[in-house]
């Protein structure tokens, strides 16, 4: 083609499938809450996907002026089971981030056991990053 530069980085990822599409892994920060409504989500988060945080892993309020924030890495690949009704005392931030579809999961799969609004977003080529408060039903 005349007049038409094609870069070689451009052409090599043409026909890969979308590796953010399939993978699962997402990120997700609680704050804003005491430690007993940040171990009701993370139970939600356990009983409903795989986590790197254990049962044993308890939160706990952080010695000093600043917020505390509790995280944990949750993969939605898979069902693990499902989740009722869970109750919080008072509304929960939750900010994951992650590919598209598995936000989008995790998102929904919350739905079972709290209230859902979605309160920010923030979008980037692969990933994106969504602020959700949480609250009992």
């Amino acid at each position: 083609m005349e007049g038409t530069t094609v870069n070689s980085s451009d052409q090599s990822h043409a026909h890969e499938p979308a590796a953010h599409q399939e993978r699962g892994d997402i990120v997700v920060s609680l704050s804003d809450c005491g430690p007993a409504d940040a171990r009701a989500v993370f139970d939600v988060l356990s009983s409903l996907f795989v986590s790197d945080r254990s049962a044993e892993d308890v939160p706990a309020d952080g010695n000093g002026p600043r917020p505390t924030v509790w995280t944990a890495n949750v993969d939605v690949t898979e069902d693990k089971g499902t989740a009722g009704p869970a109750t919080l005392t008072a509304p929960v931030t939750v900010d994951a981030q992650g590919g598209y579809w598995a936000v989008d999961r995790l998102r929904t799969r919350l739905a079972d056991a709290f209230s859902v609004n979605v309160v920010g977003k923030a979008a980037g080529d692969q990933e994106q990053e969504i602020r959700l408060e949480l609250r009992s039903h």
